[in-house]
């Protein structure tokens, strides 16, 4: 990787939480920081703590037309990008909700949103590049026959669906990008962090944002890609993230979810 001062860095939803330290952390580096977040007041305080080397992108992950425009933004303002980080995410809200879009609201925020923002922004990934996925440990195998959970929703099943979705994408891509140079990983950050989605935490945010930090900087880590770490420690995802199958089904169905 290029020295962190000569990086450039999107970070989704790093106006809360883990976003928001990862993105003091590398600003405070010298890294030229992109925060993304949904509320301009949170984003502008977020400024103010961080410093100059970072600018402010509002876009609501649950449209496909604001992501687009999202990836539009930042395209024209930094033809380059050094590391991606989807970090943006939500617990599965009490009852079933749909995005604007008419997608299962879970799957859309913490997923959709994500693979499409990574598509559209995989030109300005020169490599040397990365992209971070933050998943969970929290995993359940997509049902294929009722991805949307119009059936039998629950709050946790949603969200955990949505969390290995990201995991089956990260070692897609990273078969698709092999030898080029950009990796693609994911993690599991920590374990109930100090967050918003939080109400008791038995973590500590320190804890989260050293390990995503060390996947976003470690040298040791250039040529690691396809792989899922829970906090520092490479480990094994539910076992539909390595069936070349679902992740086909997966590709397939998320290319049509985010089709203009």
């Amino acid at each position: 990787m290029r020295p962190i001062d000569q990086q450039t860095i999107l970070i989704t939803g790093a106006t809360d939480g883990l976003g928001r330290a990862l993105a003091a952390r590398l600003a405070a580096e010298g890294a030229t920081v992109l925060v993304h977040g949904r509320d301009d007041q949170r984003g502008k305080a977020t400024l103010q703590e961080i410093g100059s080397r970072a600018s402010w992108y509002r876009a609501d992950l649950s449209s496909v037309a604001e992501t687009r425009a999202l990836a539009e933004a930042v395209r024209t303002d930094h033809p380059r990008l050094d590391v991606l980080v989807n970090n943006a995410g939500m617990a599965g809200p009490p009852s079933r909700e749909e995005s604007t879009d008419g997608h299962e609201l879970t799957f859309q925020v913490n997923y959709l949103s994500g693979y499409l923002l990574t598509r559209l922004l995989l030109p300005t990934l020169t490599a040397p590049a990365r992209i971070v996925n933050v998943s969970s440990l929290a995993q359940q195998p997509i049902d294929f026959d009722d991805v949307m959970l119009t059936r039998g929703y629950a709050p946790m099943r949603a969200y955990s669906q949505s969390k290995l979705a990201q995991i089956l994408f990260t070692v897609d891509l990273a078969e698709e990008l092999a030898g080029t140079g950009v990796t693609a990983n994911a993690l599991h950050p920590a374990s109930l962090m100090p967050t918003k989605m939080v109400p008791t935490p038995v973590s500590t945010l320190e804890e989260g944002l050293e390990a995503t930090y060390r996947l976003v900087t470690d040298p040791a880590l250039d040529d690691v890609s396809g792989r899922y770490f829970d906090g520092l420690e490479e480990a094994r995802a539910d076992a539909q993230a390595y069936d070349p199958d679902a992740r086909a089904r997966l590709r397939d169905l998320s290319e049509r979810l985010t089709a203009p």
